[in-house]
């Protein structure tokens, strides 16, 4: 997780407080019932991806250190990326953002370090939303231009586009180049005499200027390096509070101070000015959100992240992550995803949230596709992973969750979290194997991977703001891993090692076989709880759970031990046997993985069992033979 997030979680509780695209139904496509199916997600750092520096300088240049660029995404490489068994790519960093690397030749305004997290900035202080991030584009001129090729080549790859939305605050500098027609700047309108005002964009402290955050434990601004700009002042009078809610005109340096929070219409006591939704709301479709919202009068700052959602479907963009989702009133996600959904019945709405009690609501009122299992299923299977805790508690989480597991996109990285062969984490890829199993079919819900993840990527850099254990997204740095598999763009893994070779293939078989399995997206019943109990040699260390449709039935066993093999009986209880209406006798199943690899379900008596070895942080998907 990184600094910002980190932060968000200290203070959450205390924190806890025209219109030009007009959406037009798509009567063909709101009507198509899509044939249901996994989703696998990879999420892209963009500027990361096709990077063949390896200088790696610590607070380096985009000369010292190099930067891709979209046109790093060659249809090879897209190739190469559908091929691994994928959907749709997340390409994340893409809309413009402040940056240190001066770009004052092509009309952007130079970023100021006092208010830049790294050198090459977080992806999630947005400072220009019609346009996109200079750093990517061969020609700084043409940025949109090129990344609309990119979206073009990606589609005809086979593959969706995601890309980040990050509704509940702005960069410090916000400054839009090249809005359409109409379209004003976030704070153009505000009256900053008043703290709070329901169509201002931001709050204010009146008479109070902003202050750069107090340095300590070391830190300064680009590691110290002299800088006209990193003076520790930063214009911005009256002062707008910070955007992880932080009211202070001098925010901490742990707080998202390269950020201002977005004011939704909710004054500073938490009153809310804006309507509710009806009761008993949250079973009605899009297009009765929709409709609920035409004649209503919204905040204006609703009114502007609507607009910039429908631009970028018009581009061609398929879906988005939303940032930080929990932090924004679920009303206003009713708002902006049903008018989504209108533009694009199809679209892949993904937020982060990280509060279980709020799940049902962002799913069913907010009108979310999906939201992180974060806090019950990753969090769960790291402790594993690291040896502290018992797959006893994994079960418990797929029935909590059972009304909604469609809705609960699972990974084992992604930008905010330590990579699994860091120390810090598991300190190999080889224990992501038996969880990435899990994770992938334990439920119907998308798959996250994060690139380099498939290679077993440690993220040991110091790359400057950004430290070991997470690949920086504050620094223009390589990913070793990925640039052996990028070998000079040929896209083809010829300078990967052979466990590099053997880890991504793992994970193209495993990902390949859940876009394409019916059970995957069908029933599912827990195995494990009935054989911790009456199974000789059976391990809080293995799980197991079966899925299955009308045409498929899997059995799924993995161990997370990384030193034990197990040897045992897996009992299959009646009411399964039953459901899948085998009579007594012999009945073959076949590894998905491992294709040399056969069982033998015995039923007799109307109950099955199958010997099941496990060697260390193997896993097998055993589908049925008929």
């Amino acid at each position: 997780m990184s600094s910002r997030k980190y932060s968000y979680i200290l203070i959450l509780i205390s924190v806890c407080i025209g219109c030009k695209y007009e959406p037009k139904p798509q009567e063909d496509q709101a009507m198509e019932e899509p044939e249901k199916k996994k989703e696998v997600v990879y999420q892209v750092f963009t500027r990361l991806f096709g990077n063949t520096n390896s200088n790696n300088k610590a607070w380096g240049t985009i000369e010292e250190n190099g930067v891709g660029k979209f046109s790093d995404f060659t249809p090879k490489a897209l190739q190469e990326i559908k091929e691994l068994g994928v959907t749709y790519i997340w390409y994340t960093g893409v809309p413009q953002h402040a940056v240190i690397t001066d770009y004052s030749d092509y009309g952007i305004s130079q970023d100021d370090p006092d208010v830049v997290k790294g050198r090459a900035g977080s992806p999630y202080a947005v400072k220009d939303y019609y346009n996109v991030n200079p750093d990517l584009a061969e020609d700084p001129a043409n940025r949109l231009q090129e990344f609309e090729e990119l979206i073009a080549r990606t589609h005809q790859a086979g593959l969706k586009v995601l890309i980040d939305i990050v509704p509940n605050h702005v960069a410090r500098n916000y400054r839009g180049l090249t809005n359409p027609e109409g379209v004003t700047d976030f704070g153009a309108g505000d009256d900053t005499t008043v703290t709070y005002s329901v169509n201002n964009n931001f709050y204010y402290n009146p008479g109070e200027a902003f202050q750069v955050p107090d340095w300590r434990d070391g830190y300064e601004p680009l590691g110290g390096e002299n800088h006209l700009l990193a003076d520790g002042k930063f214009d911005e009078n009256p002062a707008k509070w910070t955007g992880n809610g932080a009211r202070e005109s001098q925010p901490d340096m742990n707080d998202w101070y390269e950020t201002v929070k977005i004011n939704y219409g909710i004054d500073p006591d938490g009153k809310k000015e804006f309507p509710d939704l009806p009761q008993d709301f949250e079973d009605e479709d899009y297009r009765a959100h929709y409709n609920y919202w035409k004649d209503k009068t919204v905040p204006d700052s609703w009114k502007k992240f609507k607009d910039i959602t429908l631009y970028w479907i018009d581009k061609g963009v398929d879906g988005f992550r939303f940032d930080m989702a929990e932090m924004v009133p679920v009303e206003f996600w009713s708002y902006m995803n049903s008018a989504i959904k209108m533009k694009n019945p199809q679209a892949f709405l993904l937020a982060e949230v990280y509060q279980p009690h709020l799940y049902r609501d962002y799913i069913k009122k907010g009108k979310m596709d999906y939201l992180y299992d974060k806090v019950q299923l990753y969090d769960t299977i790291k402790n594993v992973m690291q040896g502290h805790g018992k797959t006893d508690h994994i079960p418990p989480i797929q029935e909590d969750l059972k009304d909604i597991e469609q809705h609960m996109l699972h990974f084992l990285e992604n930008h905010d979290e330590q990579r699994i062969a860091s120390p810090e984490f598991a300190g190999s890829a080889e224990k992501g194997k038996p969880a990435m199993v899990v994770s992938a079919t334990i439920s119907s819900s998308p798959t996250l991977v994060y690139f380099g993840q498939e290679l077993g990527e440690p993220g040991a850099e110091d790359a400057g703001f950004g430290k070991p254990s997470r690949t920086s997204i504050f620094d223009y740095i390589g990913v070793p891993s990925y640039q052996r598999w990028v070998n000079d763009k040929q896209f083809d893994g010829g300078k990967s090692t052979a466990e590099e070779k053997d880890l991504r293939d793992f994970y193209k078989r495993l990902l390949n076989f859940t876009i394409n399995s019916p059970a995957l997206v069908g029933n599912y019943k827990d195995l494990h709880a009935y054989n911790r109990e009456n199974t000789e040699n059976y391990s809080d260390k293995v799980l197991s759970y079966a899925r299955w449709s009308e045409n498929e039935k899997l059995i799924i066993v993995s161990n997370f031990e990384a030193q034990n093999s197990y040897d045992f009986k897996l009992k299959i209880p009646e009411e399964l046997i039953t459901f899948w209406e085998l009579q007594d006798g012999t009945y073959t199943f076949s590894d998905q993985l491992y294709e040399d690899h056969t069982s033998e379900l015995t039923v007799e008596n109307g109950s099955g069992s199958i010997q099941i070895k496990l060697d260390p942080l193997q896993s097998f998907i055993l589908k049925f033979k008929k």
